[in-house]
């Protein structure tokens, strides 16, 4: 069971490559299981309360249960004295997952880990970490061995890790700490990865990690994600690939240009985490920017690519965040017209900055802020996806609907819809013959909130591989 983001869909598909290279049989329903893994995670407040659901519910199969992933890291031995019921295993187990689970199994006592602060584990200097990663006695990176991959979804979408951890401190986060330093996987590596996904039928890939735009900082060549995306999208049989997780402080102008030119394969995306966009809150987050820098950033991507798509999160909440602040976020997120914008309410979270920050809000305040630029949001996007309209997509196809809708009648996402979270595109006209993960180009003719509705456009099949 996979809670939390797509980084954890790919550890938990290296975590069943690994179980089933040592003889473990997968299997879809819990109460046929005598183990389930609970991948949790633990980003904010609501999030690892929904992991200690799942871990609780799974308890109901009669199963034993095992805590991986970012809360078991990040708490350890405190989780596990908070739920008897489950085992919890850290990041440095998951080499011997197999191993591990036989213990639980077998009834035999683990110790769960003690947490650390992961960064502490390699060293401070980026160019230095290639070694020391490559180190027998090396901290455990998960999503990093695609050779024991297995995928566990059938989709033509699939996550594609660039890089694990982070070296911002922005003060409200607390991911670094159990996540690690940043880390970035060779390019060789990512290649050998996207060919082997294409074999299994993805032919969207979506480049997650904590922080994309930092892509090999650590080796030696900042433009090591502009010199490889297209490399990516000539994958035979890939069709498109998409970049996940920029970071606006870090947007490099010809990293900017490649995505916006949208050739090649590589999406017209711009997942871009601005959290805020006033300039006095954001230097509190430690962060960078503001609604100027940021309607400037988008205007240029606009100027190369106008039909670009671009997401993002924003926090409401945040220790000292006056009226003035919201009311500049709401100037951006109106001036920006984003096509989708996820909207969280601030949580002090255990080892951050922000913890110890003055001019904490009451819960109230802060769910009546998140609910007023929710509905801003939500009227907002739903405008961006009307101006869509006439527009021409290109829309990979995932579900056919000739069932429920007619014949013809296909779910798909546009090039500025993340498959997971921007929204969908219903495409009517689909030729006999289509099949999930092809493009098929369509006309935009209506919408249902950010969601839209196209005809095909004849010819609208994308043979395979391009």
């Amino acid at each position: 069971m996979t809670l939390g983001c797509a980084r954890n869909e790919v550890d938990s598909e290296e975590l069943a490559g690994r179980l089933a290279a040592e003889g473990y049989q997968l299997v879809d329903d819990a109460d046929g299981a005598d183990a389930v893994l609970v991948n949790t995670c633990g980003f904010i407040e609501t999030a690892k309360k929904d992991s200690v659901d799942a871990i609780l519910a799974a308890t109901d199969s009669g199963a034993s249960v095992v805590a991986v992933g970012c809360m078991a890291e990040r708490y350890g031995s405190e989780l596990a004295g908070a739920l008897p019921e489950a085992t919890v295993l850290g990041f440095d187990d998951y080499a011997d997952i197999g191993g591990r689970l036989d213990d639980v199994l077998s009834g035999r006592p683990l110790v769960p880990h003690t947490p650390r602060d992961r960064r502490t584990l390699l060293p401070i200097s980026p160019v230095q970490r290639t070694a020391a990663v490559a180190a027998s006695d090396s901290p455990a990176i998960p999503g990093h061995d695609w050779l024991r991959r297995k995928r566990l979804a059938s989709g033509p979408t699939a996550a594609l890790k660039l890089a694990s951890g982070c070296d911002r401190r922005c003060s409200f986060c607390a991911i670094p700490t159990f996540r690690g330093a940043f880390v970035s996987r060779p390019p060789a590596e990512v290649l050998g990865e996207a060919q082997w996904l294409a074999s299994q039928g993805v032919t969207e890939l979506v480049l997650v990690s904590e922080n994309s735009t930092s892509y090999g900082k650590d080796l030696g060549d900042l433009r090591s994600l502009e010199k490889l995306l297209p490399e990516l999208a000539a994958v035979e049989g890939v069709v498109r690939v998409r970049v996940a997780y920029l970071q606006p402080a870090e947007l490099r102008p010809g990293l900017l240009e490649l995505i916006a030119g949208g050739g090649g394969g590589i999406a017209p995306y711009f997942d871009l985490s601005f959290q805020h966009s006033s300039p006095t809150l954001l230097r509190r987050m430690r962060r960078f920017g503001g609604t100027e820098d940021f309607l400037r950033t988008i205007e240029r991507a606009r100027s190369l690519a106008p039909d670009a798509g671009f997401r993002t999160n924003v926090i409401l909440g945040f220790p000292g965040e006056t009226e003035e602040d919201v009311a500049e976020l709401e100037r951006f997120l109106t001036e920006g017209r984003l096509d989708a914008v996820g909207v969280f309410g601030y949580s002090d979270e255990e080892g951050t900055e922000a913890m110890r920050l003055p001019g904490k809000l009451d819960q109230a305040e802060i769910d009546a802020r998140v609910r007023r630029v929710t509905d801003l949001v939500e009227e907002l996007t739903a405008q961006r996806a009307e101006d869509r309209i006439g527009d021409r997509v290109e829309v990979l196809l995932t579900e056919d609907l000739a069932d429920d809708e007619g014949p013809g009648t296909w779910l798909g996402h546009a090039a500025h819809q993340d498959p997971d979270s921007d929204g969908t595109t219903t495409v009517t006209g689909v030729p006999d013959g289509a099949v999930a993960g092809r493009l098929v180009t369509a006309e935009v003719v209506g919408t249902d909130g950010i969601d839209l509705v196209a005809r095909v456009l004849v010819p609208a099949v994308t043979p395979a591989g391009r």
